[in-house]
């Protein structure tokens, strides 16, 4: 597809977001529903690509401590020092 057209569908929505929708666009936060939904959907990539950062980091954090490499803090201070420290 060119990247000027839009694709268009239709979708089922809740009354529940149906009204969401219409409260944000009347409101005027949004010029329309696509406009809404389009924003909707770019934070929703964005909190996956953040949830898989995430995953991604805790799996290397759990290796690390299997390999013996983990570090005992005993105090919420020594933590934020680590942390603050660590790149």
């Amino acid at each position: 597809m060119a990247p000027d057209k839009h694709l268009q569908m239709n979708i089922s929505l809740t009354p529940e977001l149906e009204s969401q929708i219409r409260i944000k666009v009347d409101s005027g936060l949004y010029q329309s529903a696509s406009v809404l939904v389009a924003e909707s959907l770019q934070l929703l990539l964005k909190r996956d690509a953040m949830r898989q950062h995430l995953i991604a980091e805790v799996t290397l954090g759990a290796d690390q401590l299997e390999r013996g490499e983990g570090v005992w803090v005993h105090t919420e201070d020594e933590f934020l020092n680590l942390a603050r420290a660590t790149p």
